[in-house]
């Protein structure tokens, strides 16, 4: 196969495993987040299971998840319910701390006017919150970005099999540009999710350019 188009597919393979189980945490993490904003003594509990998950090594979870769920090695599955569990387990306590930025007179003027719960929810608390969750998936997008290679060290394709093949050619030639190529590559992905965040984030809070700008 040619090497250009294997990167390439490689660099797309990349992508979305690095972008689906963020979109998968976010949606998780919201309805739990809003769980432990709404009802206190559930926070210190959540944040302190994810917080535990978030620390499980993530070639360990890798090796775990297929014999945990029934998968056979390598499945395509692996990665993304890996990178899952990593994500609501950051994005948790984001949203919970995010709806906790809102100003209490703020919602309680909301309310007066009449917004029921769900409502408030989406109409004031998670616009208002959105710069803080916005913050959490950076780094939870960085983060999968570098996880997501160290499965490929393990099989998976993804960019990581190109440091696969660094190690490999270390003892018969040159070893060095397959592994600056999947830096490259990995800084570049990162990089590109980062201002597609920074980007979305100014687009849903307009109102905080207008106080900038006073």
């Amino acid at each position: 196969m040619d090497h250009r188009a294997e990167d390439l597919r490689w660099l797309w393979d990349h992508t979305y495993l690095s972008l689906i189980p963020v979109v998968i945490g976010l949606v998780i993490a919201l309805p739990l987040g809003w769980l432990s904003r709404r009802y206190g003594w559930l926070y210190p509990p959540m944040v302190s299971i994810s917080g535990l998950l978030y620390t499980i090594p993530s070639i360990a979870l890798f090796v775990m998840v297929p014999p945990l769920l029934g998968l056979k090695s390598l499945d395509p599955l692996q990665v993304p319910i890996a990178l899952t569990v990593y994500s609501v387990a950051l994005l948790v306590r984001v949203v919970a701390d995010g709806l906790a930025s809102v100003p209490e007179d703020v919602a309680q003027a909301a309310t007066a006017v009449g917004y029921k719960r769900l409502s408030l929810l989406f109409r004031v608390e998670l616009p208002i919150a959105v710069p803080v969750i916005a913050a959490g998936l950076r780094v939870a997008t960085v983060s999968n970005v570098s996880m997501v290679a160290i499965a490929g060290t393990i099989g998976q394709e993804n960019l990581g099999r190109l440091f696969d093949q660094g190690k490999q050619l270390s003892t018969t030639g040159p070893y060095y540009p397959p592994i600056v190529l999947g830096i490259v590559l990995c800084v570049l992905l990162a990089l590109t999710f980062d201002l597609l965040i920074v980007f979305g984030t100014r687009m849903l809070t307009p109102w905080r350019r207008a106080v900038v700008g006073r």
